[in-house]
């Protein structure tokens, strides 16, 4: 016997999807920053662009995640679905921001 559901999933993309959407974004932004910056301080080492490629895109991917898991609010429609775009959004630039103050400290966050 074939089980024929009608529930709708509650996510329309898997987390993994979310998550890498969202570190996408925040690499393509701490990239465009960092290659426009000019020439780095020679105290900062070689390599100091590494920390903050990878910073960046696993705050950016958390904020995917947490845009993920308010989908439960944004389905249920009307104002909580107003709430949740709005949290989501809010949520997902604040670890954008954190992973950038991270990524940067001690090399342009000085």
């Amino acid at each position: 016997m074939k089980n024929e559901s009608t529930i709708q999933p509650i996510h329309p993309a898997p987390l993994g999807k979310r998550m890498v959407q969202g570190a996408g974004v925040a690499l393509l932004l701490i990239a465009f920053f960092l290659f426009k910056s000019g020439e780095p301080n020679p105290e900062w080492g070689k390599l100091w662009m590494i920390k903050p490629l990878l910073m960046v895109p696993v705050a950016g991917a958390m904020g995917g995640a947490f845009y993920y898991f308010m989908d439960y609010l944004r389905y249920q429609g009307g104002w909580k679905k107003l709430i949740a775009t709005v949290l989501s959004l809010i949520g997902y630039i604040f670890a954008l921001w954190i992973g950038t103050v991270l990524g940067l400290n001690g090399t342009m966050w000085n």
